[in-house]
């Protein structure tokens, strides 16, 4: 197969709007970097010089694209949630330490987690997101090689970042911590070339509600009244739960928005199509996965007063539940049972996407948009439980693909 095989399906993924930005295009080719575009998400670049290294390459890259398709799991002795998917074991949990669970988004289990693995020999490096240390308003991809940097990459990016990029594929010496779709592309990547599970690398994942757009956080700056230049850090959270958007000014002065300011009202309403399309926002397809266990009101509805952080943990295999049980052993996290029944409660957000996405794949479809294939998650029979709103979300889908064409519209 040709170079331009694969930049065919590359761009094809891209000009249907199904580009997760994830990065696992450019970790098969080294000649594809990740970029912003002006809409301000992550997409693939072919250098000029390009080659394509392997006939085989387009092959795998269309099997390990989550915008073209993902597989649930599909081991039989894993219980099953209609939400959170295949699972070995469920917990509520937070980092012993408590500057860990205070300095990360929810309660530090996954930055508690990174350092472990580091301290404790299991890997060399942890791969990560962080703040970019020269642009700070802009978020990079990391390795982690000690409990420092495991540190000062705590807390939530709620930006772009293509973390797929730095994973070393020839072994497993290295952990990594991304986006679901970053997780679910590792996996099929791995299946793919026969690589037994001990041999594979460790993947953390996260609960995911959908990757905003970079212009979105620059809005959030000017709308504090805040020139890029003057921008000395940037968290979206974090230093309490769910901690506020704030900016440290290099004058020594602080901006400060609330969490639902901030995400519900302007960067989680700036995602990517792929995002409103996602048919696992809970890290299906990492080791571990781990997500926000929010208080919630007589009502059940969540309640996002600052208290201290408390997290859904989830064993995807049995790896990840050996890792879990160590790591309680050794005093990093806390741990105790948690039925996901509880959790879909307090997550309303990932139980009507999901049961809704089938409605909005056919909207889409009808607007003239290629979607992505969803194998084994019974999308249908989800959808047959909440016709109201699926009905709702289809024709908005359809309106929404015909009124805005462009590729991340």
């Amino acid at each position: 197969m040709s170079s331009k095989d694969l930049r065919t399906a590359v761009d094809k993924v891209v000009r249907n709007g199904n580009c997760t930005g994830c990065g696992g295009c450019a970790l098969l080719a080294s000649n594809i970097e990740m970029e912003l575009d002006s809409d301000g998400f992550m997409r693939p670049v072919f250098r000029k010089d390009f080659v394509d290294s392997s006939p085989d390459m387009t092959r795998v890259f269309e099997r390990m694209c989550p915008g073209i398709s993902v597989t649930e799991r599909t081991d039989p002795t894993l219980s099953h949630h209609p939400t959170f998917g295949k699972y070995f074991s469920s917990w509520e949990g937070r980092a012993i330490d408590e500057t860990v669970r205070r300095t990360g988004s929810s309660a530090g289990v996954l930055t508690a987690l990174s350092a472990w693995l580091i301290d404790s020999d299991k890997t060399g490096r942890v791969i990560g997101s962080a703040r970019d240390a020269v642009r700070p308003t802009r978020t990079v991809p990391v390795s982690i090689t000690s409990r420092e940097d495991a540190l000062r990459s705590a807390g939530s990016r709620y930006a772009p970042v293509a973390n797929l990029p730095l994973l070393k594929t020839d072994g497993a010496d290295n952990a990594f911590v991304g986006k679901p779709c970053e997780a679910s592309a590792a996996k099929q990547l791995f299946d793919m070339a026969g690589v037994s599970d001990e041999s594979r690398p460790i993947v953390l994942s996260f609960f995911c509600a959908g990757t905003p757009s970079q212009n979105a956080t620059e809005g959030l700056i000017r709308k504090l009244g805040v020139e890029e230049e003057s921008v000395g850090t940037l968290d979206y959270r974090g230093n309490g739960w769910p901690g506020d958007f704030r900016i440290g000014l290099v004058d020594g002065t602080d901006r400060e928005m609330s969490y639902q300011e901030s995400w519900g009202g302007h960067l989680g309403r700036n995602l990517q199509w792929r995002c409103k399309l996602c048919v696992d926002g809970t890290g299906g397809h990492a080791d571990i996965a781990v997500g926000d266990y929010w208080h919630a009101d007589a009502k059940g509805f969540p309640v996002f007063t600052d208290a201290e952080g408390t997290s859904v943990v989830i064993a995807r295999t049995r790896r990840g539940e050996e890792l879990l049980q160590e790591a309680a052993a050794a005093g990093i996290v806390s741990l105790s049972p948690l039925d996901l029944r509880k959790v879909a409660a307090i997550q309303p957000l990932q139980v009507t996407r999901k049961n809704t996405l089938l409605a909005r794949l056919i909207g889409r479809r009808l607007g003239g948009k290629a979607v992505p294939r969803y194998r084994g998650y019974k999308l249908g029979r989800l959808a047959l439980s909440d016709m109201p709103n699926s009905a709702k979300s289809l024709l908005g889908t359809y309106r929404r693909t015909i009124r805005r064409m462009g590729p991340n519209r």
